[in-house]
């Protein structure tokens, strides 16, 4: 381990078996279960200004993704299953039964809120409270591609590319690629001393997680759209109670973001917040006590 535990005191370094691999996981505190789920580019880490006050209510529980971080990151099979957001909500679910939790709310944040309110849709029964942050369906998402789009989320298209060609040129310098992933999308570069930087530069050299990172994208560029686009022509709809916060990055009030989750959600709300792309960490104090509140309603 790193000095990154120094970041989660009380907290359990927890490694579990999931279906395709160990998944790590902090577990901290007491009370009513909460998985928080990292996005892209990071790791558990993300979580480090939250998790602790969180765990003055809740049970909090941090994994790393499959294929993130320092959780099990097997060879991809071009995006079919293994990087699919369902997959990834898989482990989430064998995570949280190995740890005697059959029924949890979940928060993510990117690439975490993607696999999270995919968890609401799959296990209506296990999860009673959503929040995505920064976020609106991957198959919105996808429908309202534009120029701007194609500028502001260019990396949608470059990591889902095929035969290794985001492989290749990230792995010539991964450093530089995180660097400026991070610094593109914050608003506040203070938010990210250099011990977590250094712990999301450590675990992103790793030739497997920028394959897996790459297959995850993949994923979403064409399975995860079709689960998507199946739940709509069914009429199957997230059941739970839903927060959705937006910064404006990614997602901003041009996309009507209520009017998108509203299409997949039964109850949902959503709120604008003044942040970067990186929600929990630029502004852990200004959300902490609205996410309390919504979870313990």
């Amino acid at each position: 381990m790193t000095n990154i535990d120094s970041l989660f005191p009380g907290f359990e370094a927890r490694w579990i078996d999931g279906p395709v691999g160990k998944i790590f996981a902090r577990v901290g505190g007491e009370g009513p279960p909460v998985v928080l789920i990292h996005g892209f580019p990071q790791t558990h880490a993300e979580w480090h200004e939250m998790a602790g006050e969180l765990a003055k209510t809740h049970t909090v529980v941090c994994p790393d993704l499959r294929g993130y971080g320092w959780s099990a990151a097997p060879h991809g099979d071009g995006g079919k299953a293994l990087y699919t957001k369902r997959g990834m909500g898989e482990d989430i679910v064998a995570a949280m039964s190995a740890l005697g939790f059959n029924r949890f709310a979940v928060i993510g944040h990117d690439r975490g809120a993607r696999v999270a309110y995919r968890l609401a849709l799959d296990y209506p029964d296990r999860i009673h409270r959503l929040v995505p942050l920064d976020i609106v369906p991957t198959g919105s998402y996808w429908e309202q591609a534009d120029k701007n789009f194609a500028l502001g989320t260019f990396h949608w298209g470059f990591l889902a590319q095929p035969n290794g060609l985001p492989e290749k040129m990230i792995g010539a310098d991964p450093d530089y690629w995180l660097d400026w992933i991070i610094r593109h999308w914050a608003q506040d570069m203070a938010a990210f001393p250099d011990d977590i930087m250094a712990e999301y530069k450590r675990c992103f050299r790793r030739p497997e997680v920028i394959a897996a990172t790459c297959a995850d994208y993949r994923a979403g560029a064409t399975v995860d759209v079709s689960h998507d686009l199946a739940d709509l022509k069914t009429g199957r709809m997230i059941e739970c109670p839903t927060l959705a916060f937006y910064s404006g990055v990614f997602v901003d009030d041009e996309r009507d973001p209520l009017k998108q989750w509203q299409r997949w959600a039964k109850k949902v709300a959503a709120e604008r917040v003044n942040s970067g792309h990186f929600i929990p960490e630029e502004i852990p104090d200004q959300i902490v006590g609205k996410l309390r509140q919504f979870l313990l309603a």
